[in-house]
C-alpha cells in the first residue's frame, strides 16, 4: 500500500514548524513528506527591518533548513511554486514541474500589497525577504555615499510608509544606525531625515495608546518626523507624493522610499482557486480550506476571525506557529484515522521594538515599556528559535543581550 504524501509549501514559521512536528510524530513508514520552499534557508521576518536598517548582518537572520529538518523523513525541493491544481491533486512548481500530495499544507507567507497606490512597485522598497532588507541596507549607505560628492540633500531623506509594526521597528533601528552612518561617511546628522507617513489617524492602530505616545515621543527625540492621518498619494523616482484630499497634494524628495504599510497573502491562493480576501482564505476550525478535506492552509495565507471584535487576527508569527502545532496533529490523525482537532489561538502578548535596547508591549495583560520590553522582544524571538530548531539552534543563532 502506497504511503500518503504530505507536501508543505513554504518554510516560514508556519511550514517549518509543521514539518518539524511531522517529522517527530510520524514514523518514516507512515507517510512521505515534502517541504518546498523558493530557498534552502528559513529567514527570521521578525528580525528582517533589523538587516534592512544594517543592526544586523543578513546571514545572523537566516539559517538553513537542513538544519532542523530530519532529511531522512522530510524532503526539501527547493523550487518556486506556481500553482496548485485541486483537481489533480498536484502543486505545479518552477523547476520541477507538477508534485503530487495526499495532504497539502499551504504556508507561503505574505505579500506586499501596495492598495493601487501609483508608484510603489517601480520605486519604493519593501522588507519582504533576506535579498530585500540586503537591498535597503546597501541602497541607504550608496545614498550617503554619493551625498558626500554630490551633496544633494533628497538622499539623505528617508521615508517610511506606515507606522505600523514593521514600520515603527524599522524606524527604531534606523533611528540608532543613522548616527554611525553619518560618521562613517562624514555626514552632518542634523541633515539626515527620517520621516513617517501614516494614513491612519495614529501611529501603531490599535495599540494601547499609552505606549502609542511613549514610543513616539521616543522615536521623535531621535529626530524621526511623524506625518499622521496623511495618505501617500503615490511614489516617484525623486520621492512620495502626500495629500489629504484629490487637490492638495505635496511632494517630499527622498532618495529611499520604504513602503511598510500593508501585506497581504499569497498570489497563489487566488491562482489556485481558493476562495480568498487580499490572498487569506478563511479557514475552518480544524485549518482546512472551506470544501477542502485535504488542503490545510496556515499562517499569513489564513484568515481567523477574532469573534470578541468581529476582525481578523494580524497575520503574526506567534499564530503561525500555534497553528503549524494544530495542523500537524490534523495531518496525523488524517494519516491514522482519527478526529481532528479544532484551532484556538491564545495570544500570548505584543511586543515592538524600538531599537535593540527600547520597545513597548501588552504581555499577558501587563503593560511593557523601555528595557523591559526590549528584554521579552528578545525572549519571544528566541522562544521561536527553539520551537523550530531546539536548544542548538536556539545557541547557535539566538538573542541573548540583556539576558
Amino acid at each position: 500500500m502506497r504511503k500518503p504524501r504530505i507536501v508543505i509549501l513554504g518554510a516560514g514559521y508556519g511550514g517549518l514548524v509543521t514539518a518539524v512536528r511531522l517529522q517527530k510524530k510520524l514514523n518514516v513508514n507512515e507517510a512521505d513528506i515534502t517541504l518546498i520552499n523558493k530557498h534552502n534557508y528559513h529567514y527570521e521576518t521578525t528580525w528582517l527591518h533589523e538587516a534592512s536598517a544594517g543592526t544586523l548582518h543578513h546571514d545572523r537572520v537566516r539559517y538553513d533548513i537542513t538544519s532542523v529538518i530530519d532529511k531522512s523523513k522530510v524532503m526539501l525541493v527547493e523550487d518556486t511554486v506556481l500553482e496548485v491544481n485541486k483537481e489533480a491533486k498536484t502543486v505545479v512548481c518552477e523547476n520541477n514541474k507538477e508534485i503530487p500530495y495526499d495532504y497539502l499544507v499551504i504556508a507561503l507567507g505574505a505579500e506586499s500589497e501596495t492598495f493601487g497606490i501609483e508608484g510603489l512597485k517601480e520605486y519604493a522598497f519593501s522588507i519582504s525577504s533576506v535579498n530585500n532588507a540586503r537591498h535597503i541596507r546597501g541602497h541607504i549607505e550608496h545614498q550617503f555615499a554619493l551625498y558626500a560628492q554630490d551633496k544633494k540633500e533628497e538622499r539623505l531623506t528617508i521615508v517610511v510608509g506606515g507606522a505600523g509594526f514593521t514600520g515603527i521597528e524599522f524606524i527604531g533601528e534606523l533611528a540608532n544606525r543613522i548616527p554611525e552612518l553619518c560618521k562613517e561617511f562624514d555626514v552632518d546628522q542634523k541633515k539626515v531625515r527620517i520621516i513617517c507617513v501614516e494614513a491612519a489617524p495614529t501611529a501603531l492602530p490599535g495599540f494601547d495608546p499609552e505606549l502609542v505616545s511613549y514610543a513616539v515621543a521616543r522615536l521623535e527625540k531621535k529626530g524621526v518626523e511623524f506625518m499622521i492621518g496623511t495618505p501617500i498619494k503615490g511614489c516617484t523616482k525623486e520621492g512620495i507624493i502626500v495629500g489629504k484630499g484629490d487637490e492638495e497634494t505635496e511632494m517630499i524628495p527622498a532618495g529611499t522610499v520604504v513602503w511598510a504599510a500593508g501585506v497581504r497573502g499569497s498570489s497563489i491562493i487566488d491562482k489556485s482557486g481558493f476562495e480568498n480576501m487580499r490572498g487569506r482564505v478563511k479557514v475552518e476550525p480544524t485549518l482546512l480550506a472551506p470544501g477542502e478535506d485535504d488542503v490545510f492552509v496556515i499562517g499569513d495565507c489564513s484568515l481567523i476571525i477574532n469573534e470578541e471584535i468581529n476582525r481578523p487576527y494580524p497575520p503574526t508569527a506567534q499564530i503561525s506557529m500555534q497553528q503549524a502545532e494544530v495542523c500537524a496533529k490534523n495531518i496525523i490523525a488524517l494519516v491514522r484515522g482519527d478526529q481532528l482537532e479544532t484551532f484556538e489561538y491564545h495570544p500570548k502578548g505584543t511586543v515592538c521594538s524600538l531599537g535593540d535596547d527600547d520597545g513597548i508591549g501588552v504581555v499577558f495583560g501587563k503593560k511593557l515599556k523601555g528595557t523591559s520590553a526590549a528584554v521579552m522582544k528578545k525572549v519571544i524571538d528566541n522562544r521561536a528559535l527553539y520551537m523550530a530548531g531546539g536548544i542548538s539552534l536556539l545557541m547557535k543563532k539566538g538573542k541573548f543581550k540583556f539576558l
